[in-house]
């Protein structure tokens, strides 16, 4: 049993090599060998252990002798001998400084032979006080612009990208869980709240074992480089491909108490203590106790029910009111993923998609659902490929083809239509008219004033022809914050007009925030899940916009597209038609 260790543990070991050698001024075709090696091992159409069992692997262009030794280390034993040797000769945080835009590697060789900076710290440090701008070819602009870019990257470490996460997850339940003695491995912490960034991933391992030994048969497995935390029922463990997870262990009798403990946000778990306490029960280390007595809770309905409580779903284990509304019979039925009969938001070819009409339909009716909406870029988004009015045309004309050939599933004639900086779409009303349903995005000049950028979507509401506003505020989670803009506002204007505002479900944006959504749903305003997909495979984002749906506390009728299709198209004619 191998954990963890897959093509992407192991390209990133080969990358983390081509680094080191880089830095260390190693032959150039070395470098790029090992740089090569990770993109094929990347793009490996098979598992790399079949391919390596297979002997593919060895007669595949770009993995030599070199590399293929070190795939079969990593595979092995979960590390590389070769990598080690290198982090002997080559200061690791020179490598991490590989990671900021604007840092090659000589001017990396240049800080360190100059400044004697090793770390990203110390580079942070120089950059703000001065030192770095008098190096030669650097200056104040470019210290300044590395200081801000090592402020990012240290955040962006600290989180993960939910989808990342999930990815993560997935392997580590299905390695753990094989693991002997153990009933059940669950995926807990932030991602099993489905939060939009993951800090730590936590599994909880079900065993009918002691920890101690569980924690001794997993520091066996391959692929575990060491216990950076140990306690009697948790351990946090290290990858060999540098991430990290912390795994607890519980018998089956305790296990609902020690899921809702190892899910549920701070805030929610001292809300819970607090109202156990007003009960005469306590959570006291891994059990749940009413005064001396000990209460058995296999299950996490058993532990909220001893209290009096409904079970919580974990999206809403936050901390707000979901003690006050589960012990009152006021949590909702929260909206699920098979509640949605269209999918929309996707992109083609004729845009920025990669995936043809006819595959974005064979897909969604594959998954499922009753109609897709095609909604390609607009002409004001060059950089994206977008439509001109007569692509657009003809992009209709292929619709109707693939809707006469295809069957079970309707596909929609829409648009992501640009909103420009006074508001206006890029659209005239004519070529609007032509068109099922309008999605209104802002892409640029995002740095607008607050009162400017709200009044640019208060405008756009007013146009007949918008159904949705997407990505309302147009973050990108660890890259790019949301623009300055007054929600409330256009959450009322859109409530009014009849305008959806859109979950973009794409894991790098889940705009809107979560935070927001009970005030937007109290408001009145319909919420569409898009899945803002560029291909096929990208249609499955929209089980991420539905957690953030969730934690927002939507129900199935607060959400546009769990409308059938004539339902979706009658919404979004009915402004064209007062």
């Amino acid at each position: 049993m191998r954990l963890v260790v897959d093509k992407k543990a192991v390209a990133e070991e080969l990358d983390k090599i081509a680094a080191f050698m880089e830095l260390k001024g190693e032959n150039p075709f070395r470098v790029r060998a090992f740089r090569s090696a990770a993109r094929t091992v990347k793009g490996l159409p098979k598992s790399i252990e079949t391919a390596l069992e297979d002997g593919s692997l060895a007669s595949t262009r770009g993995i030599g002798p070199s590399t293929l030794q070190v795939i079969h280390d990593v595979m092995a034993s979960g590390r590389s001998q070769l990598l080690e040797d290198l982090r002997g000769q080559v200061p690791p945080g020179l490598v991490d400084m590989l990671a900021i835009s604007g840092l090659g590697v000589a001017r990396i060789r240049q800080i360190h032979s100059t400044l004697g900076i090793e770390t990203l710290p110390e580079l942070e440090v120089a950059a703000l006080d001065g030192r770095l701008a008098k190096l030669p070819r650097f200056g104040h602009r470019t210290a300044s612009n590395i200081a801000k870019a090592i402020a990012y990257l240290q955040r962006s470490r600290e989180f993960k990208l939910v989808h990342h996460a999930t990815d993560e997850a997935e392997r580590l339940v299905g390695a753990l869980g094989r693991m002997p003695r153990v009933t059940a491995a669950i995926v807990a912490g932030d991602l099993r709240r489905r939060c939009e960034l993951v800090r730590d991933l936590v599994v909880l391992l079900i065993a009918d074992a002691t920890p101690a030994d569980v924690f001794q048969r997993l520091s066996q497995l391959p692929g575990i480089q060491e216990f950076a935390s140990r306690d009697e029922r948790r351990v946090t463990v290290q990858f060999a491909g540098g991430g990290t997870a912390t795994i607890v262990v519980t018998t089956p009798v305790n296990a609902g108490t020690v899921l809702v403990q190892v899910t549920g946000s701070p805030e929610h778990l001292a809300q819970v203590e607090s109202h156990a306490r007003s009960l005469g029960y306590t959570t006291s280390g891994a059990a749940l106790w009413r005064g001396s007595t000990f209460v058995p809770t296999p299950d996490e309905q058993t532990f909220y029910r001893a209290l009096g409580l409904e079970l919580i779903p974990p999206e809403l284990r936050e901390g707000s009111d979901e003690i006050t509304a589960a012990e009152t019979g006021g949590l909702p039925s929260l909206v699920e993923a098979g509640d949605l009969r269209g999918v929309l938001h996707c992109h083609t070819p004729d845009s920025d998609g990669s995936s043809s009409i006819e595959e974005l339909a064979l897909a969604a009716r594959e998954a499922g659902y009753e109609y897709l909406g095609v909604s390609d870029h607009s002409h004001s988004a060059a950089y994206a490929g977008g439509l001109s009015a007569t692509d657009l045309r003809r992009q209709g004309d292929e619709i109707d083809a693939v809707n006469a050939a295809v069957s079970g599933i309707r596909v929609l004639k829409g648009v992501e239509s640009d909103i420009l900086p006074d508001g206006a779409l890029d659209y005239d009303a004519a070529t609007l008219d032509t068109l099922d349903f309008v999605i209104a995005s802002i892409h640029n000049r995002l740095t607008m004033p607050k009162d400017e950028m709200t009044a640019r979507l208060l405008t756009a509401i007013d146009n007949p022809y918008v159904t949705i506003i997407g990505h309302p505020t147009g973050r990108l989670l660890l890259a790019r914050s949301a623009y300055e803009v007054d929600l409330d506002r256009v959450f009322e204007k859109a409530a009014t007009s009849g305008v959806a505002i859109e979950i973009n479900a794409d894991p790098h944006r889940l705009d809107l925030d979560w935070r927001v959504l009970r005030r937007a749903r109290d408001l009145g305003v319909v919420i569409a899940i898009g899945a803002d997909a560029h291909n096929a495979a990208g249609l499955s984002n929209v089980s991420f916009g539905v957690g953030v749906a969730r934690k927002g506390w939507l129900t199935r009728k607060h959400v546009l597209n769990t409308q059938s299709c004539g339902e979706f198209i009658a919404f979004a004619q009915d402004r064209r038609n007062p």
